[in-house]
């Protein structure tokens, strides 16, 4: 049980793919122009990343190595467009506002690399977990994001206005230059309070933040400490 909380814990905090790996950022600037939005596009990716896992690893023992990455895009083409029809038959409004990018999912290397790096090379159910962990992580992102685009932007959230009178919206945050601004203020937060990529600790003396370091590049360390 340890094992498969700790794939859940790793997807949502120590290896957020928005916040700490910085990858699938298409889809992150593009449709986050409301909490909703981000919601309905992070559930999408977690449903996408939870059965392409699945089956990636179900199959791993007759997918040879030299086509592997082939098979992965018709798996998770698949699983997007099952996800695709189901939300234009229930979800038409939310279908609409995502667009293009809802098929665009089968691309996003969050998914391919997940297959690549962890439901290849283990059990289904672990690959299940780390699928449910990453697609938190990736819908807690967005779902922030957009929230905050939302809240500053339109005064609103979730549709409801909750800004009242307090203050005037700041249309640029419903724009794409807004999606860079809030990103790169919640990144900047997470630098001052230092939380950093866990992989930054396998680099002794390393904090992960590389603007402030002084010393070589941390794969010049690395290999200074294998020949040591």
């Amino acid at each position: 049980m340890k094992a498969y909380l700790e794939r859940i814990s790793n997807g949502i905090v120590k290896e957020n793919p928005i916040f700490i790996l910085v990858i699938g950022m298409c889809p992150t600037f593009a449709v986050t122009t409301s909490m909703m939005n981000g919601i309905g596009m992070g559930l999408s990716t977690l449903v996408v990343l939870v059965l392409s896992n699945l089956l990636v690893s179900l199959l791993r023992p007759i997918i040879r190595d030299q086509i592997r990455l082939p098979a992965f895009i018709v798996v998770i083409a698949s699983f997007v467009t099952i996800v695709e029809l189901m939300l234009k038959a229930y979800l038409p409004s939310l279908y609409d506002a995502l667009g293009i990018y809802i098929p665009l999912i089968v691309v996003n290397c969050i998914i391919i690399g997940r297959a690549e790096a962890y439901a290849f090379k283990n059990g289904p159910v672990l690959s299940i977990f780390d699928g449910i962990g990453m697609g938190l992580g990736f819908t807690v992102a967005l779902s922030i994001i957009g929230g905050l685009r939302e809240l500053i932007g339109a005064g609103t959230i979730l549709g409801i206005d909750v800004a009242g009178n307090f203050f005037t919206p700041i249309a640029i945050f419903t724009s794409p230059p807004g999606a860079f601004i809030v990103v790169g203020f919640i990144i900047m937060i997470m630098n001052g309070l230092h939380i950093k990529n866990e992989s930054s600790k396998r680099v002794e003396s390393c904090d992960g933040c590389c603007a402030s370091c002084g010393q070589n590049s941390c794969s010049d360390r690395t290999e200074e400490q294998k020949k040591a």
